[in-house]
């Protein structure tokens, strides 16, 4: 056999192999960005998937001895003209505001009928009313208070009574003014520049510093009151965290720095936004504190720094489940069949925690239903997932892979919920709560300084929370930015929106306009 009859050896093979591992988990990766920015704009963004029983969909074995939904009654109608009649007149018995709440100008229309008739010609024997939802240009009001200047002449003095004071020393804005600029920028998002605009075109000539001054001092006055609210969270035995980015103060020429708030959801339906300037795990220990309730557990996404604190305090790390369920979600491009598979066993976990809803169950009950039926259906998802790995048939890098990956390294955290009844299935309350964050990003973009990123964490907290409890947040801020001055330091958690709601709620004090 000649030499050039032998196998020739290509010594660049091991690195063209290489190549082609290091390229196609190159396109993994970006067809998984390319769906996603796919799905961002023109897809649906929720990963909710709820999946019916089997059982549901199949028709039942024995007919039933009467029709589910009996054929309608057919009746035969000679053919006939009818005059058409005119729609009764609306009923306006059930009124679509608060009359007592809300302002009404009565407006009487005359009948043509009596034009011209003296009033014993005719008799009013009732009224009919119809009202309509009205707007004004600028709805801001000035008090006028005159305070008469008088002598008095037995003793010649004169004596005037003393200017109204504000909840803000020497400014004069009114209380109700305050509630509704911290409402508008906090609550409906709306930047003080456009507020700013909106005066002006009500005819009001003020600074736009001034109304940043009047959002500053007002948020100083409520500050103790979140604090309250923080330490109240910080008791509770369950506890939700999360955290989310705000672009807070100057990093440099046309630059911003990244901040956080670290919201914290309480078993007593109250909320905090702590703002702290990075993503660092210190900051979920000065959020949380080093001690814990009896029994405490931490629900929260898979970052490390809250299983950190968790491992440092000795506290229950709980998982969510929809985090989970998001990465299977993005993974359905790569591997459409294995994700469909896990989202329909997360889909399972998902209906029977509406089961438990619909049948009103807590405590024991709960617990009881929740390892009756999730479970076994837990389990097979973990045995589910092994076999997929072990089946070697998974590429490194694959978006799949790594969502398997990231619910098999939490296994243990994602089943805590199963046996305690208190712990949620996930952190979608406290993601729900958070969004006024994403929301008001898109309107104010960013906050100048981190003391600006500071306030707007006081009045979220107490904003949201208003909501959670049914409290009208105005009538909230109008009462605390009245009270907090001659308020015991003491007794500050009383001024929190779920005491105030049990102890001031029914008599609530009012500003002058309200009273006028």
């Amino acid at each position: 056999m000649h030499s050039s009859d032998s196998p020739s050896i290509d010594p660049n093979a091991p690195v063209a192999s290489e190549e082609v591992r290091v390229l196609r988990s190159r396109v993994v990766e970006l067809e998984r960005q390319l769906d996603w920015l796919r799905r961002q704009i023109f897809g649906q963004t929720s990963e909710r998937r709820i999946v019916a029983e089997e059982t549901q969909a199949q028709l039942p074995l024995v007919a039933p001895a009467q029709p589910l939904t009996p054929p309608p009654v057919l009746e035969l109608v000679g053919a006939h003209t009818r005059r058409k009649t005119q729609a009764p007149e609306r009923d306006d018995s059930g009124l679509f505001f608060d009359p007592a709440s809300v302002p009404i100008e009565r407006i009487e229309l005359a009948n043509p009928e009596i034009a011209g008739l003296t009033t014993d010609q005719y008799e009013v024997i009732e009224e009919k009313s119809t009202y309509h939802l009205a707007q004004r240009p600028g709805s801001y009001v000035v008090l006028q208070y005159v305070r008469p200047v008088v002598k008095l002449k037995a003793t010649q003095r004169i004596v005037c009574h003393s200017a109204p004071v504000s909840v803000i020393e020497g400014s004069r804005a009114d209380v109700s003014f305050i509630a509704g600029l911290l409402l508008d920028k906090f609550a409906y998002h709306l930047p003080l520049y456009r507020q700013h605009r909106r005066l002006e075109d009500s005819g009001f000539q003020v600074s736009r510093p001034w109304l940043t001054q009047l959002v500053h001092k007002a948020c100083a006055l409520l500050e103790p009151i979140h604090h309250a609210q923080l330490d109240s969270i910080r008791l509770s035995r369950v506890k939700a965290m999360d955290e989310t980015p705000i672009k807070a103060a100057r990093a440099g020429p046309g630059k911003m720095k990244t901040g956080y708030f670290w919201p914290i959801y309480g078993e007593l339906d109250e909320v905090s936004f702590p703002y702290f300037p990075t993503r660092s795990t210190q900051h979920v220990f000065q959020a949380l504190g080093l001690t814990a309730a009896q029994g405490a557990v931490l629900l929260s996404d898979g970052y490390t720094a809250y299983s950190r604190y968790a491992q440092k305090t000795g506290i229950t790390h709980a998982q969510c489940w929809a985090h989970t369920r998001r990465h299977l979600f993005e993974a359905q491009r790569i591997e459409p069949e294995g994700a469909a598979s896990a989202l329909d066993q997360i889909g399972k976990l998902y209906q029977f925690e509406d089961e438990i809803r619909t049948l009103g169950l807590d405590g024991e009950a709960k617990k009881s239903y929740r390892q009756a039926h999730a479970t076994p259906v837990v389990e097979a998802f973990f045995v589910w997932i092994q076999a997929q790995f072990d089946a070697q048939g998974l590429l490194p890098s694959s978006p799949f892979t790594h969502a398997l990956a990231y619910a098999r390294e939490r296994e243990i955290g994602l089943k805590v919920y199963l046996d305690d009844p208190q712990v949620a299935i996930d952190t979608n309350h406290l993601e729900r709560a958070l969004r006024v964050i994403p929301m008001g990003r898109k309107n104010w973009l960013f906050c100048w300084t981190e003391v600006g990123a500071k306030y707007v964490g006081v009045m979220q907290s107490l904003i949201v929370t208003c909501r959670l409890h049914d409290i009208n947040p105005y009538d909230y801020l109008v009462d605390v930015l009245q009270r907090i001055s001659e308020h015991p330091a003491s007794r500050v958690t009383e001024l929190t929106p779920r005491r105030w709601k049990q102890l001031f709620a029914d008599n609530p004090m009012r500003s002058a306009l309200h009273k006028s």
